[in-house]
């Protein structure tokens, strides 16, 4: 007896529960007229609800990925205004394009790179990943710093970035074999394509 009382009552919550979940489906979308979304919700406005008649701009901002060559150059990603270091370099990482992918370029930044943080602070980029970029060959750990390097140039770290991992600074590879901490554009311009 004394089980069958709670029995009783998870069964009747579940009755009660399950039916609050049948919501019936329609084949077909139905459209609300304009009239009846009001303004309560924003849906109907032109600039983000919730701020000052804000609204989202784009602009071109370029990345830099590895061409057919083994060089670096350029290429044209859309990114909301005004782009900040974080915001492009997650669009570089996202790498080629489809239709630059079939062209042959191709990106040195592994697969699994994931961005913690990055900003610019005195023109000097401060990039923190996850994962350190010595797994690569050095060959891959130099391209896929040019490719960080000269695309937060291209949006302001104009004096060079410092990679950390998890906060710890690391020294970069650089083409001519050596490590730095801080890394610039110049470092990288024998990459670049001609």
């Amino acid at each position: 007896m004394r089980r069958t009382i709670p029995l009783i009552g998870v069964l009747v919550a579940a009755v009660l529960l399950s039916s609050c979940t049948l919501v019936p489906t329609m084949s077909k979308p139905v459209v609300i007229p304009h009239s009846q979304v009001g303004p309560g919700l924003g849906l109907n406005d032109k600039s983000i609800p919730g701020t000052n008649n804000a609204r989202v701009r784009f602009v071109t901002q370029a990345v830099y990925i590895v061409d057919t060559t083994g060089h670096l150059t350029p290429s044209s990603r859309i990114v909301a205004s005004p782009p900040t270091l974080y915001s492009v370099l997650r669009v570089l990482v996202l790498g080629p394009t489809e239709i630059e992918k079939s062209a042959g370029y191709s990106s040195q930044l592994p697969k699994n790179f994931v961005i913690v943080a990055a900003n610019i602070k005195k023109k000097i980029g401060y990039v923190n990943i996850a994962v350190p970029l010595s797994g690569l060959s050095a060959h891959q750990q130099v391209l896929a710093a040019g490719q960080l390097t000269l695309t937060a140039q291209a949006v302001g770290a104009t004096r060079g970035i410092e990679i950390l991992v998890g906060g710890v600074v690391q020294n970069t590879l650089l083409p001519n074999g050596t490590t730095r901490r801080i890394v610039n554009p110049q470092d990288f311009a024998a990459l670049m394509n001609p």
